[in-house]
């Protein structure tokens, strides 16, 4: 975007809020709506859920002003964002003091009615009502390696977002019942689970893959909650299966011991996924801990049975055919002996479309209020 273009669009906002709040103004003025899309840059699944929700979300909400916060903008999704949306950048890192200092005061400049977060972390100074999406209480079950500092502000953040958000989206019941285990009950009446899809790129392909296809595919992190290395020392004392490739990366790898027949993939680009779910023979995740687990959909998509702990949100998103066993080295041996033959597609209501529809209703509803 030019810095012309967004000076225009910058305008534009101001012009709606004068329009607003002039007596002569004759027509009713829609409301002005931000969207955080900062997490939109990252290969997480926050990253994910912001770059696949939004574009559907903006095209419910044609009818409202929108202004689109970013890092950079010129991520190649944004090219699916309309020209009448307001791109604004916002270069104040998660979780940083710029986010809590500066970030109030640039959402404060765009005079918008409402702040929608497809993640917790609202600045506690903010004054514009929000709505946000909560995706798991994952610090307050297992810190990983986040220091005493870290965890309490995480705590805060969470805390103020929850107790001031206008209305809140929950990405499972089981994301649902955490929320209310920990922040009580009163809490329920302004939380709705929507729950997450998955892209149209995933389905079953004969693309080639970069290892030879016939093996157990595990995608994720591989942080504490994540509880790889009881997979891999059951793939370990497993004779004669078939081999184990592991889609993952960060710090948390260097501190697993890896096993014999095990391959590790990092950085895998995303159009590269759907052929190396097709070629998987079974999707297999031993975590303790998932708001929800989108790579469970991925696989289930892609014609891949599924192997998961019984765990957390994993039964909702799971399916029938799947095999799921307690998070044990000795419950994975047994499912890798005994994998499923069968998987099934996604049911419909994992639907990104469905969710944004139902997204711009509680956002429609939380102007309202």
């Amino acid at each position: 975007m030019s810095e012309q273009q967004f000076r225009i669009n910058f305008c534009d906002i101001c012009r709606i809020q004068y329009l607003r709040n002039s007596h002569f103004a004759m027509i009713a003025i829609v409301a002005c709506i931000g969207i955080d899309c900062r997490f939109s840059s990252t290969f997480s699944g926050l990253g994910t859920y912001t770059r696949s929700l939004v574009p559907l979300l903006v095209q419910k909400l044609k009818h409202h002003h929108l202004v689109v916060f970013v890092t950079d903008p010129d991520e190649p999704w944004l090219d699916d964002i309309p020209p009448s949306v307001t791109l604004m950048v916002v270069p104040y890192p998660h979780y940083s003091i710029a986010e809590q200092l500066l970030l109030p005061y640039r959402l404060k400049q765009t005079s918008i009615d409402l702040l929608f977060s497809p993640h917790f972390n609202v600045p506690l100074l903010s004054k514009v009502p929000s709505v946000v999406v909560i995706h798991d209480l994952i610090l307050h079950r297992y810190p990983n390696q986040a220091g005493f500092i870290k965890r309490l502000a995480y705590r805060l953040v969470m805390w103020n977002a929850l107790r001031h958000a206008k209305r809140i989206v929950a990405v499972s019941e089981f994301t649902q019942s955490e929320i209310t285990s920990v922040y009580g009950d009163d809490i329920l009446s302004k939380t709705t689970v929507v729950t997450e899809g998955y892209s149209k790129d995933f389905a079953p392909t004969s693309e080639p893959d970069l290892v030879p296809a016939g093996y157990f595919l595990y995608v994720g992190n591989a942080k504490e909650h994540k509880n790889v290395q009881v997979l891999l020392d059951a793939h370990e004392q497993v004779e004669g299966c078939l081999p184990l490739v592991l889609v993952t990366g960060g710090d948390e790898l260097n501190d697993l011991r890896i096993p014999d027949r095990v391959s590790i993939l990092t950085e895998m680009p995303h159009e590269r996924m759907p052929a190396v779910y097709s070629n998987a023979s079974y999707f297999v995740t031993p975590s303790l801990y998932e708001g929800f687990c989108l790579p469970i959909l991925e696989a289930r998509a892609c014609g891949c049975p599924i192997i998961a702990a019984n765990t957390s949100a994993i039964p909702e998103v799971a399916g029938p055919g799947a095999l799921l066993v307690e998070p044990t080295v000795e419950g994975f041996m047994y499912a890798l002996q005994n994998p499923p033959h069968d998987t099934s597609r996604p049911e419909r209501k994992f639907n990104w479309d469905s969710a944004a529809q139902e997204i711009s209703g509680i956002l429609t509803s939380a102007l309202n209020g």
